[in-house]
């Protein structure tokens, strides 16, 4: 690849991380003068990518929907695949960094031509394979792609949002930040009518419209915005603090629990599980799942729910009456 086509890369790089830029930001980030910014621009135009050039105070530069996506041209399909496929990490069901599939899915429906981005929106809900938690809850894409690039912008959204109760209502915030945990999405956001941050359940958001309001970003009270969701969820259910012993090597348990729990060696064949869970169920099969023998600790409520499981299963695997008839 050439000097000259890098540098065109970057710059539109550069121009698909944020809304807008002054040319002398793009010139300084680049290291090229403005005459060869200008260049650079002209160059990526040419190859279809539409870029709104704005001349005096204040004005600059700025990626605008509508174009195609040269060198890598796609077709409706194709593009419908790749919006699909991100769609999907971004539930956070593979071992892909769902952040940068949220980020990635923004930058390329913001820029598809409006023939694609209209089958793209005729898609809306999209059911995602199932994963430790469940199905994943349909997220809309437009609204993915809205909310995500209003919180990269720093504008004011104003959308309709239905509560864990069914209550509706409809909430003015600046976003913050799409998090993903536990094949969930989520959107930090700053509630104007509440004065307080808030987390908001993607798939409970409907009707999105950025404001043309942009504000100053205000600071999380933590410094991770993923620990601020977790924490969040954890608090609004009740969590069960499962500990058990488990008969294999901390790697291997470790490696099927994933980041849904922790293992501590007790000895090289012997280690001590810890699994914070909203639901029973989920922590029972995440200790079965590991494949070895175990002993649940606690909480009691942990102990006499893995005992329902085994009178359960003890049933199902009972042969039935009519087969005990005939001798089988």
């Amino acid at each position: 690849m050439s000097t000259i086509s890098a540098r065109v890369l970057e710059l539109l790089a550069l121009l698909q991380s944020r809304r807008q830029w002054s040319g002398e930001e793009l010139a300084e980030r680049l290291e090229v003068s403005p005459r060869t910014l200008r260049r650079d621009v002209e160059s990526l135009v040419d190859l279809g990518y539409p870029i709104v050039t704005t001349r005096g105070t204040g004005g600059g530069y700025q990626l605008a929907p509508g174009g195609c996506l040269p060198p890598l041209v796609l077709s409706e399909d194709e593009a419908a695949a790749v919006v699909l496929a991100l769609k999907d990490a971004a539930t956070g069901a593979h071992s892909t960094d769902s952040t940068a599939a949220v980020t990635a899915l923004s930058k390329i429906v913001q820029v598809l031509p409006t023939k694609i981005r209209r089958r793209i929106d005729s898609l809306r809900h999209v059911a995602t394979l199932p994963g430790p938690y469940g199905t994943a809850p349909p997220v809309d894409t437009g609204a993915l792609t809205t909310l995500s690039l209003a919180a990269r912008d720093h504008e004011t959204v104003e959308f309709d949002y239905t509560d864990a109760h069914g209550n509706r209502s409809q909430r003015t915030t600046q976003p913050h930040h799409v998090v993903s945990l536990h094949q969930r999405l989520y959107l930090v956001a700053y509630d104007l009518q509440r004065s307080d941050w808030r987390t908001f359940r993607m798939d409970r958001i409907t009707k999105p419209q950025r404001t043309r309001e942009t504000f100053a970003p205000r600071r999380l009270p933590v410094t991770d915005p993923a620990e601020y969701v977790r924490t969040s969820v954890m608090s609004a259910h009740v969590v069960h603090n499962v500990t058990a012993t488990v008969q294999i090597t901390t790697q291997a348990a470790q490696r099927a629990l994933g980041e849904w729990g922790t293992a501590t060696p007790i000895d090289p064949s012997t280690c001590i599980v810890h699994i914070a869970a909203t639901d029973l169920d989920w922590a029972t099969f995440a200790l079965v799942a590991i494949g070895a023998p175990f002993t649940i600790h606690g909480p009691e409520e942990a102990i006499v729910h893995a005992r329902g499981w085994v009178t359960r299963l003890a049933i199902a695997t009972e042969p039935a009456p009519e087969t005990l008839s005939h001798g089988c």
